[in-house]
């Protein structure tokens, strides 16, 4: 008796590490089972010319990427996924699963970060409990396998909040000696000069090319003078020559200065190379989406409110490294920073998307959206328990005994101010609200407090069980499908099948291909009605398909593959037998049919 009960105190001991590890290893023996992503194709396209830009940037002087490539996109993360699941070649799993393992990776990592937060505010059940309703949301738990963006930038979102508030929280109770004057004019010479020969970039592009044409034209300049033959040559050549040699001059005067400083400040050094990690965190996120420095903005507000005046100097730091990690993980921005990231945020804060959104059983053009979208969404796309929850954790932060107002204070921040902007300002919004997830966390962490104002561990315990059986079974019934999850308040999938998207991202016509390559016979031909590419990924090399993407057409079709969003299983081959049916419960995603 006493050997297992020393065993249960000893479970207790690592009981979020137990569950943290179990979290993991559920996803690393399903992660191969989701199909690929309607935007996969266009991102990985977008993550190689980003990454051929380091090459052609210091060779060529160009960068390649136009918005037409994405280009208003951040591409870092993208660029990570494309070396990582490539260096993870050796496993046997093919690339487009190796992506999902990814995705999934830093999902996990998303959860670790989530879970440090909450033990700020929390003890240790509640945080856990909090935690587990967050990572087993059905909704969240399909789009970490599948979702480039994202999930991606919550969890990176998520890891800078982390970081950033580790890093203040160890700023010294008192500031060290103030810095001497010849140290700081020389930071100041160092911002403003590499800043300014960065931003400026294509300023600088612009006037050599100037000169250089001046001078090919016979005018006297400094290029006519070093040039022998400026009045034959093409003045391609010489500006490409002279505009890499700008770009080598820079770099070197950047690493020159940049280790004279840290000479400088060796004392400081080792105190301040702390401050690195969460720099580049935002600086990444930054690079992932243009809302990244949201979460600078919380780390700001929380040094701030922490700390005060002692964290200006830090903050500054932090921001200026950022922008440093921001501006050399993004290509795009290379040749004109501030002009680019501006047309970024323009681009993306209205994105130019020609579909149309089904809401409620209507279609709206996604800049017309009624004021009840993201409520309602958000009411029946999470499971039952959580806004009872959250709503009760917000009473007891508010006006119970256990101060709470700092949590309240970032939750108002990051969660109700955002939402309402989206919602009075009609943000472009569409496949439900995905680009917004990121707002979301704060809703689990009042949960958390939910869980913490019940006052005996063991009703926690069982509360807290009780809570995860809608996420369990969520994920369960709608495997490797549980991104379209919708609660029982509107009558789960089946309810919303028709009035509200269901799979926007076609990952089922991996499935789809499945089934045809069992059935098929051999070169059969497959007519594709939707993202013929997801299809493609996954079927037989003998079989021969045709969509809409290419001019080519077959006298006939053996089978016609259709996604039922936007109705196209009705509109491709009205009259053909449907032989197969891709389906959770009675929604059905993708209809297999027989001409």
């Amino acid at each position: 008796m006493d050997g297992l009960r020393k065993l249960l105190l000893e479970m207790k001991k690592y009981l979020s590490t137990i569950i943290l590890a179990s979290i993991l290893l559920a996803g690393l023996l399903t992660f191969n089972q989701y199909g690929e992503s309607w935007d996969d194709r266009s991102l990985q396209k977008y993550a190689a010319k980003s990454i051929n830009a380091y090459i052609t940037f210091p060779q060529q002087g160009k960068v390649n990427i136009t918005p037409e490539d994405l280009g208003y996109y951040g591409p870092a993360y993208v660029m990570a996924v494309d070396l990582l699941s490539r260096a993870l070649d050796f496993l046997p799993f093919p690339l487009p699963d190796l992506r999902h393992l990814v995705y999934f990776l830093t999902y996990f990592a998303g959860i670790l970060a989530f879970h440090s937060l909450a033990k700020r505010w929390l003890s240790d059940l509640p945080a856990l409990g909090a935690t587990i309703l967050y990572a087993t949301q059905p909704l969240l738990w399909g789009h970490a396998f599948i979702n480039p963006k994202d999930t991606p930038f919550l969890s990176l979102f998520l890891i800078s909040l982390a970081l950033g508030f580790n890093y203040f929280d160890k700023l010294p109770v008192e500031s060290g000696p103030r810095p001497k004057r010849i140290q700081l004019l020389l930071t100041a010479l160092w911002v403003g000069s590499v800043f300014s020969l960065f931003i400026f970039t294509e300023s600088f592009y612009n006037l050599i090319s100037n000169l250089i044409h001046s001078a090919h034209d016979g005018n006297a300049n400094i290029f006519s003078l070093i040039a022998s033959d400026i009045l034959t040559a093409k003045p391609e050549i010489y500006i490409q020559k002279y505009f890499i040699l700008f770009l080598r001059a820079r770099a070197t005067y950047y690493l020159l200065f940049t280790i004279y400083l840290l000479y400088l400040y060796r004392q400081r050094l080792p105190s301040a190379l702390l401050i690195l990690p969460s720099a580049f965190l935002l600086g990444f996120t930054t690079s992932t989406r243009i809302l990244g420095p949201f979460a600078g903005i919380l780390v700001a507000y929380y040094a701030l409110r922490t700390k005060g005046k002692r964290a200006i100097s830090s903050l500054i730091a932090y921001a200026i490294l950022s922008l440093i990690f921001t501006y050399l993980t993004w290509p795009y921005l290379w040749m004109n920073p501030i002009g680019h990231f501006i047309e970024s945020f323009k681009e993306m804060s209205l994105y130019p998307w020609t579909g149309v959104v089904l809401f409620n059983g209507a279609n709206y053009q996604l800049t017309n959206l009624p004021t009840s979208y993201l409520p309602l969404l958000l009411a029946i796309q999470l499971t039952e328990p959580i806004w009872a929850l959250s709503l009760t954790g917000w009473l007891v932060s508010i006006f119970g005994a256990n101060n709470k107002r700092g949590l309240v204070e970032l939750s108002v921040l990051w969660f109700v101010l955002p939402l309402t902007a989206f919602i009075v300002m009609r943000t472009a919004l569409y496949d439900n609200f995905r680009q917004i997830l990121f707002i979301l966390p704060p809703i689990f962490l009042m949960a958390g407090v939910a869980f913490e104002a019940v006052k005996q561990v063991k009703w926690q315990a069982v509360l807290i069980g009780l809570c995860l059986v809608p996420n369990l079974l969520g994920i369960v019934a709608l495997h490797p499908y549980e991104y379209i999850y919708y609660n029982r308040f509107i009558g789960g999938v089946d309810g919303a099948a028709g009035r509200f998207e269901l799979d926007y991202w076609g990952i089922s016509y991996r499935e789809a291909a499945e089934y045809v390559n069992q059935v098929a016979p051999p070169n059969s031909t497959i007519w594709l009605e939707g993202p013929a590419a997801l299809f493609q990924l996954y079927s037989r090399e003998d079989l021969k398909t045709y969509s809409t993407n290419e001019a080519e057409r077959a006298d006939y079709y053996d089978y016609v593959v259709a996604t039922t969003r936007y109705n196209l299983d009705e509109t491709a081959y009205p009259g053909a037998e449907v032989i197969y049916e891709i389906k959770r419960g009675n929604a059905v995603l993708t209809v297999i049919k027989k001409p």
